[in-house]
């Protein structure tokens, strides 16, 4: 009987048998006050040989915003909140004017994605994680009928901070974005500041 009752406390006080939840995975991403980093984002259309590839910087503050700096191939800046999407066009932000609307609701994803918005992510998708938090994946499968006309699923991965993303398309084409040289928590620039 001892026995029995030192493996069941033995089991129950390690951590490593416990389940990383969707859940503890929120609460992980949302916890730095800030994230900032470089992104590539690679996009590879069915209908082209080699793929398109953009580079920039992004700066995510959970539950304000997050701010898009593509820098290569040409200079763009978008603040997405939710609010909406705006354009920096070099004094103020400004609306799209509708041009981006058929992107918003794809860079509203992208701030769930990236800001740990799991209950906003299960209203459209089913969710599957697998790993630790150290090293995890998610895979989002779409639920509601307009995520599946875009999306044929979209897999997550990262640690303490999403490092990649990968939306697969319902017409087959395939947009890859990763995140590098990822700092949390680190002090917002000026620019950042008034932005969020």
């Amino acid at each position: 009987m001892k026995k029995l009752l030192f493996t069941a406390a033995l089991t129950l006080a390690s951590p490593l048998l416990w389940a990383f939840t969707a859940a503890d995975l929120a609460q992980m991403l949302q916890k730095p006050a800030n994230v900032q980093g470089a992104f590539v984002q690679e996009r590879r259309l069915k209908s082209l040989s080699k793929p398109m590839i953009a580079e920039g910087r992004f700066v995510l503050v959970p539950q304000k915003g997050l701010l898009w700096h593509m820098q290569k191939p040409f200079d763009n800046r978008l603040r997405i909140r939710a609010d909406g999407i705006m354009q920096w066009n070099g004094r103020n932000w400004a609306a799209d004017g509708g041009k981006m609307s058929g992107r918003s609701r794809q860079t509203g994803l992208l701030l769930d994605l990236l800001g740990g918005n799991i209950q906003g992510l299960e209203q459209h998708f089913e969710l599957k994680l697998n790993g630790t938090p150290q090293k995890w994946t998610l895979r989002l499968t779409p639920k509601t009928v307009l995520m599946k006309q875009i999306f044929n699923h979209i897999d997550i991965s990262g640690g303490s901070v999403v490092q990649r993303v990968e939306l697969h398309e319902k017409q087959g084409d395939v947009m890859v974005m990763r995140f590098e040289r990822v700092q949390a928590g680190r002090d917002l620039d000026e620019f950042a500041r008034q932005a969020l």
